[in-house]
């Protein structure tokens, strides 16, 4: 049995080791298809956040049972990013607002993302529990991992 799991501890530790670097694309087309995923995923991120923001500055109604789906659905995404940005388009000549510098630095840019799941998994126990005092807090959470991301890895 300790055998089986050092083997089974040793092998995800060498897998969290080559997942930090990305790939990089072997041909134009493949990079633009990979630049077109992750922005169809992150225009699906941003179609989640969208309510929450509007339910932060008062123009909606705080509404528990939105806010339970949206931040499930940003975790859903959330846990996509990763596997979308694990192909390095850097080489080529992409319309996209990602810099470079994301595929240079995949570790941190992934400490990025497992924010934002954090984020949104507290929104979802938040929301869960109907604290209307917690919701502001939680969602500033999501929106703060949006935004340490968007300063460091996006063109303005």
């Amino acid at each position: 049995m300790i055998k089986k799991t050092m083997a089974v501890l040793v092998g995800a530790a060498m897998l969290s080791t080559f997942s930090v670097f990305a790939e990089p694309a072997k041909s134009a087309k493949q990079a633009k298809g990979a630049t077109e995923y992750r922005q169809a995923l992150l225009t699906l991120v941003k179609s989640n956040v969208g309510a929450l923001g509007a339910m932060n500055k008062g123009v909606i109604p705080f509404n528990a049972e939105t806010l339970q789906t949206n931040a499930l659905r940003i975790e859903q995404l959330s846990l996509m990013l990763e596997d979308y940005f694990a192909t390095d388009t850097s080489g080529f000549n992409i319309e996209t607002a990602a810099l470079d510098k994301i595929w240079s630095s995949q570790s941190d840019f992934n400490d990025k993302i497992s924010a934002l799941t954090a984020a949104a998994v507290n929104l979802n126990k938040v929301a869960k529990a109907g604290d209307e005092s917690q919701f502001k807090p939680a969602i500033g959470q999501v929106f703060k991992s949006c935004k340490g991301c968007h300063d460091k890895y996006k063109a303005d």
